[in-house]
């Protein structure tokens, strides 16, 4: 295989992994504290951080070796919220729909760069930004009966979401990716432990078991994120990420019955043709940044 092949199909393995997960996450939450499972997902998570660290070049104490201790414990915390409230929507909206709005989150870093980052926008994106909201618009409103208040959840989700991403671009610029993942697995782990004792709950029948598979997904699907970054460029690897709503939809309507209504189909359809523009533009300037500085200090 060449090494772009390669790239793709460990880009694969990692999407169908985070969708399996995301399957077996609505069917803990369906029965167990949404805090609890992700307590128990993270501490999984930290424990594989700090494995990649200690085996890092430079060790442990290299890798946790930051300039901005704050925002790299920010980043930690707003992961853990995000995927709290994302177990949340699964139980709640449905896997479907959820995984539909998450996948807006592109649209709001764009959003978001603006205010926080500093980076310009061209009109090109400023007109996907605003036809993907109709989208995510569509995905929320129902074909018939009254809004529910719920739907709200995966809007929450994907705006806690676009701002750890914000903080991740943020942190990039002064410490190394490594130390990025390292703090993204230990902050969160720490942070959640700090509630998510008081929702303990004993497992029942064979949950013990998706609990356990639902970590093994977790570290397998990161390890797998971080082999593609290896080969392919991070735009393709992010574009292949919307094959993960296909998949989680997939999941829903065959595993857990789900339905898909005119407006969550159209406005999806919507939402990733307007993410995928987006990425692209900003692979695009990305690029034109590179060629007006080679060095990459601007």
């Amino acid at each position: 295989m060449t090494s772009r092949a390669t790239g793709l199909a460990f880009a694969l393995l990692a999407v169908t992994i985070f969708s399996i997960q995301d399957g077996v996450s609505k069917h803990l939450g369906d029965n167990y504290p949404a805090i609890f499972i992700a307590m128990m997902r993270y501490w999984a998570f930290a424990g594989f951080a700090v494995l990649i660290a200690s085996r890092s070049r430079g060790g442990l104490a290299t890798t946790a070796s930051t300039r901005r201790p704050l925002l790299q414990v920010l980043r930690g915390v707003l992961l853990a919220v995000q995927i709290v409230v994302a177990i949340l929507s699964f139980s709640l909206v449905g896997l479907a729909q959820s995984q539909a709005v998450f996948q807006s989150a592109p649209l709001l870093v764009a959003l978001l760069s603006m205010p926080l980052l500093g980076e310009r926008v061209g009109w090109r994106r400023w007109t996907a930004i605003m036809v993907g909201f109709i989208g995510v618009i569509l995905i929320l409103k129902p074909d018939t009966g009254g809004f529910d208040i719920h739907t709200l959840l995966p809007m929450a989700g994907a705006v806690i979401y676009s701002l750890y991403s914000i903080t991740t671009r943020l942190a990039s610029r002064t410490d190394a990716a490594s130390t990025s993942f390292f703090y993204t697995g230990v902050a969160g782990a720490v942070a959640i432990s700090l509630v998510g004792p008081f929702y303990w709950s004993s497992f029942e029948g064979n949950d013990g078991y998706w609990m356990a598979a639902l970590c093994i997904f977790g570290i397998a699907g990161h390890y797998f994120l971080i082999r593609a970054f290896d080969y392919v460029d991070a735009v393709i690897v992010q574009s292949m990420s919307y094959l993960q709503l296909v998949l989680v939809t997939i999941i829903g309507v065959v595993i857990y019955g789900e339905t898909l209504g005119f407006n969550m189909v159209l406005g999806s359809v919507i939402v990733v043709g307007a993410g995928l523009f987006t990425i692209y533009r900003e692979a695009m300037a990305g690029k034109k940044l590179q060629k007006m500085d080679p060095s990459g200090e601007f």
